[in-house]
């Protein structure tokens, strides 16, 4: 059998509850998922975890949520390695957020600047295609939850484009606590929002 069609039966499979199609699943995906969560992970401090345990995390919540059934649209090769690498570059991003929380200062340095350094490490490495493909589709679902409130997704946009908070307050012609007060917004919206 090719292997399209080994994947596309093994998703059948599993959303069928047939526990068997998770181990050949995980064969044909988890170098990539791991390849995924370094690329992701790059330049981010790490402890406790690093890119197998993001792809162990991803893999068990898509296993768990596919037996569920919580994934009627997945159905072939395609629908499958998008989800997974939405949900691994989700997982990377929480990670990075917990260890980013971790105090560990460098000697010297505070954790404000390491933080820049770690941020301009990572916007120095060039992304995979692949990576910039689903760092795209994360920004469009994230736009997408701001597109009843037009204002509050004219300010996230901005954002993203690097523009200070003084900048965005003079577009919008108001004062820099409003825009910090939207940004704040703007976060709760998202972080409200799980995959």
């Amino acid at each position: 059998m090719d292997p399209e069609g080994s994947i596309t039966r093994w998703i059948g499979e599993l959303k069928r509850g047939d526990r068997t199609a998770a181990p050949p699943l995980w064969d044909a995906y988890f170098q990539r998922l791991v390849a995924l969560a370094r690329d992701r992970l790059r330049g981010t401090p790490r402890r406790a975890a690093d890119e197998e345990d993001v792809a162990l995390a991803a893999f068990d919540s898509f296993y768990r949520r596919a037996e569920s059934g919580q994934f009627p649209k997945l159905d072939n090769r395609s629908d499958l390695w998008h989800l997974v690498s939405v949900i691994t570059v989700r997982k990377a991003i929480d990670l990075a957020r917990r260890e980013a929380r971790q105090p560990r200062p460098a000697v010297g340095q505070t954790l404000w600047e390491q933080a820049e350094r770690n941020i301009e490490l990572a916007l120095s490495t060039e992304p995979t295609p692949e990576f910039a493909a689903v760092v795209a589709d994360e920004c469009r679902r994230l736009l997408e939850l701001l597109a009843d409130e037009d204002e509050l997704r004219a300010v996230a946009l901005w954002k993203m484009e690097g523009q200070t908070n003084a900048a965005i307050a003079e577009r919008l012609e108001c004062v820099e606590s409003t825009v910090s007060r939207k940004l704040r917004r703007i976060r709760d919206i998202w972080t409200r929002e799980e995959f």
